[in-house]
This record gives C-alpha cells, sequence and structure tokens, in this order.
C-alpha cells in the first residue's frame, strides 16, 4: 500500500503541476480559451495510460510458472530503471520547469496551432501516466490487489488537492523539499524492488544463486505477513535473501543516494523569443560597445 500510494502521489502531483502551470499561464495571459484543449489533451493521455496499464496486467496474466516470474522479474527491473531516471529527471528540471513550459505555450499560441497546443500537456502528462502503469505493476507484485488499489488511489486523490490547492493559490507548496523528500524515499522503493526483480529472476533460473539463503529471520520478523509484509512492499524486505540480493540492495542504496544528493538542479535556461531577441538587438545597435 505504502508503494503504491508514493508512486501515484509523486507522480500525480507532476502530472497536476504540468496542468497547473499550463492553465495558470493561459489565465494570466487571457488565453482561456484554451482551457477545454488543454483539459482533453490531459484526459486523453491518461485513458491512454490506462489502456497501458490494463495490456500490462493482462500479458502477465498470460504467463504461468517460469514464464510468469520472468516477465515479472524483468518488469521489475524496468520499473526500477525508469523510476531513477524519473527521479534523477525531476530534481534536474524541476527550477525550471515552469518557465520551460510556459515558453512551449508561448510558441504554441503563437504558431496559432491548437494540436501544437494540445500535444505540450499530452506528451507530459501520458509520460506520467505510462511510468505510473509500470511503477504500479512492479507494485503490485509485492502486496494485495486491495493494499494496492487503496494506496493508489489515496495517492491520487492527495495528489489532485494538492494540485488544485497550488492551482487556486489556496496555500503553497515547497516543491523542492517536496521532490526530495519523495525522491529519498523512491530510491528505497526502487531498491527493494531491485532485489524483487533479482529473486523472480533467480526463481525462473535466469540468475545464478551462489548462496540461496545468506541468513533466514523469518522466525523473528515474516516477509509474509504483519510488519514484515509492509516492509516488504515498500521498501524490500526479505527475511532470508540470497547471496546476489544482498550485494545489490546496498549497492543500489550507496549509488543512488551519492548521486542523487550530489546533483544539482539544472539552471533554468529558455531561449528568447522572437520579439525578445529583436528588443535586444536594437538595443546593442542603439548603444553599441566603445572600443578600446
Amino acid at each position: 500500500m505504502g508503494g503504491s500510494f508514493l508512486i501515484t502521489l509523486r507522480e500525480g502531483l507532476e502530472a497536476g503541476l504540468i496542468v497547473a502551470i499550463i492553465l495558470a499561464y493561459l489565465k494570466s495571459t487571457n488565453q482561456r480559451r484554451h482551457f477545454r484543449t488543454v483539459l482533453l489533451a490531459a484526459l486523453a493521455a491518461v485513458a491512454i495510460s490506462l489502456v497501458v496499464g490494463a495490456a500490462i496486467f493482462a500479458i502477465a496474466g498470460e504467463f504461468e510458472g517460469r514464464g510468469a516470474e520472468a516477465f515479472e522479474g524483468l518488469a521489475m527491473l524496468a520499473a526500477v530503471g525508469v523510476l531513477s531516471w524519473m527521479i534523477v529527471w525531476m530534481k534536474r528540471q524541476s527550477a525550471g520547469i515552469k518557465k520551460s513550459l510556459e515558453h512551449e505555450m508561448a510558441q504554441a499560441i503563437g504558431m496559432g496551432s491548437v494540436f501544437a497546443l494540445a500535444l505540450i500537456p499530452f506528451s507530459a502528462i501520458l509520460r506520467e501516466g505510462l511510468e505510473t502503469a509500470v511503477f504500479l505493476f512492479a507494485a503490485t507484485r509485492t502486496s494485495t490487489p486491495l493494499e494496492s488499489t487503496i494506496g493508489a488511489t489515496a495517492g491520487i486523490v492527495v495528489a489532485v488537492g494538492l494540485s488544485w490547492g497550488i492551482y487556486s493559490g489556496g496555500y503553497r507548496l515547497n516543491l523542492r523539499v517536496f521532490f526530495n523528500v519523495t525522491g529519498t524515499l523512491l530510491i528505497f522503493f526502487a531498491a527493494g524492488l531491485l532485489i524483487h526483480g533479482i529473486h523472480e529472476l533467480q526463481e525462473a533460473a535466469l540468475l545464478p544463486i551462489s548462496i540461496e539463503h545468506v541468513w533466514d529471520i523469518n522466525n523473528i520478523v515474516n516477509d509474509g505477513s504483519g510488519v514484515g509484509l509492509w516492509l516488504k512492499a515498500l521498501l524490500g524486505y526479505n527475511g532470508n535473501p540470497s547471496l546476489l540480493e544482498v550485494i545489490a540492495y546496498p549497492t543500489y542504496l550507496v549509488l543512488a543516494s551519492w548521486y542523487f544528493i550530489a546533483m544539482r538542479p539544472a539552471s533554468p535556461s529558455v531561449a528568447p523569443t522572437p520579439a525578445a531577441a529583436q528588443a535586444r538587438l536594437a538595443e546593442r545597435e542603439a548603444d553599441p560597445p566603445i572600443a578600446d
């Protein structure tokens, strides 16, 4: 439940912020007539994401035995890769995403192209939706369907509420702190998915097992019930891990955390509009530099 909640909260808020930024820009520039285009594009992206998510679950249901284990293991490793990239991308882009979106919107409106305008929210929301579909599939492999559904629904509700509050100006959210905190939690979640994926691939005999159980503490904290099951779903706890799992978990945590902490957000740099470029050129011609 915790993993599904964190995923939909984070991804839902990212998608909500994109829509909120676009609508706020249209509102401030007296372009409210484009609201319908933006909202329809966002809904279309959500619909496609739901179809893709359903297809992933349907395809997974066609596999049995080693095939199912192999599919789930590879899906989890793919989710780890996409999740890691998403965490890094959002930290780098968080400082300039608002200016970048506003610049793209200004260009699309200047071109007079409804398609170009709709493509901005559609592509951004579709990216978030497809990522969420992959993450939720991986998350449901470590918790019950009911828990995953409750967690995912709660995350979406909170994300929608926060997005609306930010758009309406009802409250402010320190986005840098939010994404840093959720990014850190998602690194632990991704590490858990990594060793779950390794475990499934070992069960499918696609990865070697040098030592099957380095230790077994299920008699203390059982990973199949209670607190152990919750830790398994959120952090990847395993009461009797293999040697490869024991090596992979801290290795990923150390490398991902080090990169996440050391990386700095990219400086927002948006190309000037043609009008701004002409204004700067006129200023230079009117006041040329003085030669030595």
